[in-house]
């Protein structure tokens, strides 16, 4: 089967279903309306789909060796300024990552690979996940066995790129760290509250939360390493009900990023210790609780270039390679790759003119459909030739 033509020929279909997920966009773990979308839709392929957690998971092929292709189905919690006609009327979701071009070309690639199933030399996984945006979508599946029965041997994501990009660039690392470790953070200071005429009579917690935040920045500033990577985040700070109450408690967010699996280790470790001591000096306490933990995105070296290799068989026009890519944003893909040989890449969705001012978790960004053929023909195209060769 020639791929790319069978994409094409499905392109509206594609198009179809990428807006049902926009229009219907859902958030966090428990996405209803997604997976019941996917199990219809893998069903109707021929198919025979199941929930795995709260994702869905589907296989098909001849025994032999196993290659999973995921996709994550997520929205964000935020309003959609994209003026797009099929765009989220709730104003509290907005698919502003491109996770519903990811679901929408899996499902079309499940198509394509069914009617070719006769061909396979082993088996396809599918795997349709949800809450990648928070970090708990590769841990629920992983926990409910998407790695096992069949054992899966090779995994393969894609995740569109918005942005002043044509259509047609895909974006890899084959010899680094391509998406930076995150792991967020809760510190909750408790104090004691007072009226706020008599602070003497309280243990403020705001006072030491803004003496925590401080003091996290001089990890940063002299205790990293300053050749590695690293960024620490505090995104929210929130104590206090009124002008004239000190609180009892009072909260810090934030998340620590790293390419560097030593610096990972030195900030997370600091940024509680530091918590802690500098609560307890002010007569408080915090309590820290781990929002997320997801380890860096490192690609497998060999299994990358190998697809690179497929793609490039593939003579899609305007295809163009772009190598060495680095993000410090994280990706839960990561989550997989740390246990089987893995490959993500970005595969450009842009416009070079106006239309591609905004880049992905803007609430104005908008993505080009152009993409819809690439991303199911390679999913497709990869997964039958890596079989045939890795028997």
């Amino acid at each position: 089967m020639n791929y790319y033509e069978r994409a094409q020929e499905l392109n509206e279909e594609t198009i179809a279903n990428r807006r049902y997920f926009h229009t219907n966009a859902e958030v966090g773990l428990d996405m209803p309306k997604a997976k019941a979308y996917v199990m219809k839709k893998l069903t109707e392929y021929g198919l025979e789909p199941k929930e795995c957690g709260y994702g869905v998971t589907a296989t098909l092929g001849h025994g032999g060796k196993c290659i999973m292709l995921r996709a994550d189905m997520d929205a964000l919690p935020m309003p959609e300024e994209s003026g797009e006609p099929f765009a989220c009327p709730t104003g509290k979701e907005a698919h502003a990552c491109g996770h519903d071009f990811h679901a929408a070309m899996l499902l079309t690639a499940a198509k394509m690979l069914k009617e070719n199933e006769s061909e396979l030399e082993g088996t396809v996984k599918f795997m349709f996940q949800p809450a990648e945006e928070n970090f708990l979508g590769s841990k629920n599946m992983i926990e409910n066995g998407i790695l096992e029965n069949p054992k899966v041997d090779a995994a393969l994501a894609y995740h569109v790129a918005a942005g002043k990009m044509p259509v047609g660039i895909y974006m890899y690392n084959d010899n680094g760290t391509m998406m930076y470790s995150v792991d967020g953070f809760q510190i909750d200071i408790k104090g004691k509250g007072s009226h706020g005429a008599y602070p003497q009579n309280s243990i403020d917690p705001i006072n030491i939360g803004v003496h925590v935040y401080l003091a996290l920045e001089a990890i940063m500033a002299r205790e990293v390493d300053p050749t590695k990577a690293c960024v620490m985040t505090v995104g929210q700070f929130q104590g206090g009900t009124a002008e004239n109450i000190i609180p009892d408690v009072a909260t810090l967010k934030g998340t620590i990023r790293s390419n560097d699996k030593q610096a990972r280790e030195l900030m997370v470790r600091r940024m509680k210790e530091v918590a802690t001591k500098t609560a307890e000096s002010y007569g408080g306490t915090a309590e820290i609780t781990m929002l997320s933990e997801v380890p860096p995105l490192i690609c497998d070296p060999k299994l990358t270039d190998e697809f690179v290799g497929y793609m490039k068989e593939m003579n899609i026009p305007g295809m163009m390679p772009y190598p060495g890519i680095s993000a410090s944003a994280s990706e839960d893909f990561a989550s997989i790759a740390e246990k089987v040989p893995s490959t993500f890449m970005y595969l450009s969705a842009g416009y070079p003119d106006e239309r591609g001012q905004y880049g992905a978790h803007n609430p104005k960004v908008q993505f080009n459909e152009g993409v819809c053929p690439i991303g199911p023909s390679c999913l497709a195209y990869c997964a039958t030739q890596w079989l045939k060769n890795n028997k």
